[in-house]
C-alpha cells in the first residue's frame, strides 16, 4: 500500500514539474556535462588516478533540467569513481526515443541482493567514506520523475558495476 502511495505522489509531482514548465522540457545536452563532472571528479579525486573512456556523441541531449541531469550523472559517477580499481566507461546511445547512458566500473561490483537494495533510501552498502546512501535512491528517484529509470547490472567489458540511467530524448 505504501509502494501505491508512493508511486501516484511521484506521479502527481512529476505532472506538477511538467505543468510548471508548461509541459515543455529543456532539452540539454549530455556530452558537456559529463565531460564537466569528470574534470570536477579528477580534481576532487586526485589521489585516486582514474582513466575514464567516454564515448557520446556530441549532439545527443536529453529532455531533463540541466541541474537534475547533474544530479543525477554526479551521483553515479562519484559512487563508480569510489568503488572502480583505475577505468570507468561512460557512453550514451538513443534507443526509441530514449537515450541510455551507461557507467561501468572495473570495481568488485553488487550481487543480485545488494543490485536491489543499493537503490533504497538510506541503505549504504559500503561504510568507507563519505555518504550518506541517499545518492542512488535520489537519481531514480528523479529519473521516475522525468519519465526515466535507472538499473543495475554487472559490466561485461569491465567485470564491476554496470548502472543505466535511461531517459527521454525529447519532452
Amino acid at each position: 500500500m505504501v509502494e501505491q502511495i508512493d508511486r501516484r505522489v511521484r506521479h502527481h509531482l512529476g505532472r506538477a514539474r511538467a505543468d510548471a514548465t508548461g509541459g515543455a522540457r529543456t532539452r540539454t545536452l549530455i556530452a558537456p556535462a559529463v565531460a564537466d563532472l569528470v574534470a570536477v571528479l579528477h580534481r576532487i579525486h586526485a589521489d585516486r588516478p582514474m582513466t575514464v573512456d567516454i564515448a557520446i556523441p556530441a549532439n545527443l541531449a536529453v529532455a531533463i533540467d540541466p541541474q537534475d541531469l547533474d544530479e543525477m550523472i554526479g551521483n553515479l559517477l562519484d559512487n563508480a569513481w569510489r568503488h572502480a580499481r583505475a577505468a570507468l566507461s561512460i557512453t550514451a546511445n538513443p534507443i526509441d526515443g530514449t537515450v541510455t547512458l551507461e557507467i561501468a566500473d572495473d570495481g568488485q561490483g553488487l550481487d543480485d541482493t545488494a543490485m536491489a537494495q543499493a537503490v533504497l533510501p538510506g541503505r549504504r552498502l559500503d561504510e568507507r567514506g563519505d555518504g550518506h546512501g541517499f545518492g542512488l535512491s535520489i537519481t531514480r528517484e528523479l529519473a521516475e520523475l522525468n519519465g526515466g529509470t535507472v538499473t543495475l547490472d554487472r559490466s561485461s567489458v569491465l567485470g564491476g558495476l554496470l548502472v543505466r540511467l535511461t531517459l527521454p530524448q525529447r519532452g
